[in-house]
C-alpha cells in the first residue's frame, strides 16, 4: 500500500469526511442520533474502535468530546498524523480535532478507567457497500488490524462500562452479534444500522 493511498484513507480534509465538514450536516446523521445527540443536549462520547477515525470526527464536528482508542499502533499513528494535517488546514478543523483525544491502547483494557454518556463500538466486519473506494479502505483497514474475534469481549467490557448507552454499529442486514442481549432500540441508516444499548443506572 503506497503512501498516498494510506493518507487519502486517513484524510480529514478532502472527500466525503471534509463534505461532510463543509456541509454541518453532522447533527443529522444517524449515528449522532444513536450517541444521544438532542436539543440542548452534546454527549461525550468514547469511540472504542477509532479504525480511520471518521465516525469520531462527525461526533467531534456535532460538538462532541470524543476520545478514540485504537489498538493497533499504525493505525493510531496514521490517525494522529491525520488529525495534525487537519488541525494545520484551518482553524475551523483544528477546532474539531481539539475536541478529539486519541488513545493508543485494547478498549478492553482502557474502558474500565473511562466516562462517557456514550461509547461506540464498530467491531471489524464486511463491507457495507458496492462502492470501490469504500472496499479499498476496508481492505486497507484489515490488512493493517485484521479482524475482531474478540467483538463479544469488547461489546462486554462497552456495556459494563461508566456510561449512559453503548452504540453497536452493524451491517444493515446482519444478525445480531452472537452473545449480545437485545437492543433498546436501533437507528438504521442506509447501508448500517446502529444498535442502541441504554444502561440502566448503576
Amino acid at each position: 500500500m503506497s503512501t498516498s493511498q494510506l493518507q487519502s484513507a486517513f484524510d480529514f480534509v478532502d472527500g466525503p469526511v471534509g463534505y461532510r465538514f463543509r456541509s454541518g450536516a453532522s447533527r443529522k446523521h444517524a449515528l449522532a442520533r444513536a450517541a444521544g445527540f438532542a436539543r440542548g443536549h452534546i454527549p461525550t462520547i468514547v469511540d472504542a474502535t477509532a479504525g480511520l477515525g471518521r465516525d469520531a470526527f462527525l461526533l467531534a464536528c456535532s460538538g462532541a468530546q470524543v476520545t478514540l482508542l485504537e489498538r493497533s499502533r499504525p493505525v493510531h499513528d496514521l490517525l494522529r498524523d491525520a488529525l495534525a494535517r487537519a488541525a494545520a488546514e484551518s482553524p475551523d478543523l483544528a477546532a474539531v480535532v481539539a475536541r478529539m483525544t486519541l488513545i493508543s491502547g485494547d478498549a478492553r483494557e482502557l474502558l474500565p478507567g473511562l466516562r462517557a454518556d456514550a461509547v461506540i463500538v464498530d467491531p471489524m466486519h464486511p463491507p457495507r457497500t458496492n462502492s470501490a473506494i469504500v472496499k479499498q479502505e476496508m481492505r486497507l483497514l484489515r490488512e493493517l488490524v485484521g479482524t475482531d474475534p474478540d467483538a463479544l469481549e469488547l461489546m462486554q467490557a462497552a456495556l459494563a462500562a461508566d456510561c449512559r448507552r453503548v452504540v453497536l454499529k452493524w451491517p444493515l442486514r446482519a444478525k445480531p452479534l452472537d452473545g449480545v442481549r437485545k437492543p433498546s432500540h436501533s437507528i438504521t441508516g442506509k447501508t448500517v444500522r446502529y444498535d442502541v444499548f441504554m444502561i440502566p443506572p448503576r
